[in-house]
């Protein structure tokens, strides 16, 4: 079930999260692997990620940016290992 915040403008937050550099990552070396075996041979590096899209209520593109910031690192990366961006846009 949908929540909502009467009268206020909706917005879509992107959230990247992507392993921070020094974390090993062995999702990505299968995918260079098998890039490889498909004669792909100048990959040289793949990093996976996951691309987390998140439709809020907000007053202002501002607020939904603190917002999706806030939700990324509290529960959408870990910040152990994960690094994240995030892109707010107004959803039409």
């Amino acid at each position: 079930m949908e929540q909502d915040e009467p009268g206020l403008p909706h917005w879509r937050a992107r959230v990247i999260v992507t392993l921070k550099p020094v974390v090993n990552d062995p999702q990505g070396l299968a995918i260079r692997d098998g890039l490889h075996q498909l004669g792909y041979a100048g990959v040289a590096e793949v990093r996976a990620g996951k691309i987390i899209d998140v439709r809020l209520a907000a007053p202002d593109a501002a607020t939904a940016g603190v917002l999706a910031q806030e939700m990324a690192a509290r529960l959408l990366a870990n910040p152990v290992i994960e690094e994240f961006t995030c892109d707010v846009q107004r959803d039409e």
